[in-house]
């Protein structure tokens, strides 16, 4: 079955940085685009991040723009999300989300990113 697991979440203060990674395994991952999402404490869910199945195209929120990075490792089955600058703002849980046809790809558990200022 699908299982996506990411890693790499902790505890910063502002202006640092952290990276993130979610493996992957239970599909053909490079048939897929892969998201990065967040969900912040008492709001809905963000999508930050994005990248294609080659990872040759890539899409960034406004609100991370310029300070988050995704990228994909084909060979490894995973994808990451690099975090520079970090604000409080960007306390949330990251989760990493597939692509699907249709509606909502399957996501993982999640791991917790907290900024203190």
């Amino acid at each position: 079955q699908v299982q996506l697991v990411e890693s790499g979440g902790g505890s910063v203060q502002a202006g640092g940085s952290l990276r993130l990674s979610c493996s992957a395994s239970g599909f053909t991952f490079t048939d897929y685009y892969m998201y990065w999402v967040r969900q912040a404490p008492g709001k809905g869910v963000e999508c930050i991040s994005a990248i294609s199945s080659g990872g040759g195209s890539t899409y960034a929120a406004d609100s991370v723009k310029g300070r988050f990075t995704i990228s994909r490792d084909n060979a490894k089955n995973t994808v990451y999300l690099q975090l520079n600058r970090l604000e409080s703002e960007d306390t949330a849980m990251y989760y990493c989300q597939r692509g699907a046809p249709s509606g909502s790809g399957p996501r993982g558990q999640g791991t917790q990113v907290t900024v203190s200022s």
